[in-house]
């Protein structure tokens, strides 16, 4: 299902893709997320994506037009995850909202890896 805004003029359709490209670009903006991560099923192998490939660590889901998004992330080695998830949440969430005009009702953080900085 895709997100939806009534207008004046008409109604406005939002695909999840678009949602989660967004939230994606938000997420790694945040200080102490390195990216995005995506899992490979058959490997269980965690991978580091690139800035193009950002909303494939994002899962954007649709119900009673409210979303929920899960972010898969990697995070910097000696950050504190939990200051880390809350920056997160609260960027993603007011950012999709303000992009999209539609409510952010959960945001889930899945941390799939750590990574040293130089």
């Amino acid at each position: 299902m895709k997100g939806h805004v009534n207008t004046d003029i008409g109604e406005i359709l939002i695909d999840n893709e678009v949602l989660a490209q967004y939230a994606g670009a938000s997420a790694v903006e945040c200080f102490g997320v390195v990216g995005m991560a995506s899992i490979n099923m058959k490997d269980g192998i965690v991978k580091l994506l690139k800035r193009d490939n950002l909303s494939h660590g994002v899962n954007v889901t649709i119900e009673d037009n409210k979303i929920t998004i899960d972010l898969h992330i990697i995070v910097s080695y000696g950050v504190s995850i939990s200051a880390v998830a809350d920056n997160l949440i609260s960027n993603v969430k007011y950012n999709v909202e303000e992009f999209s005009g539609i409510e952010v009702k959960k945001i889930n953080i899945f941390v799939e890896g750590v990574r040293v900085i130089d």
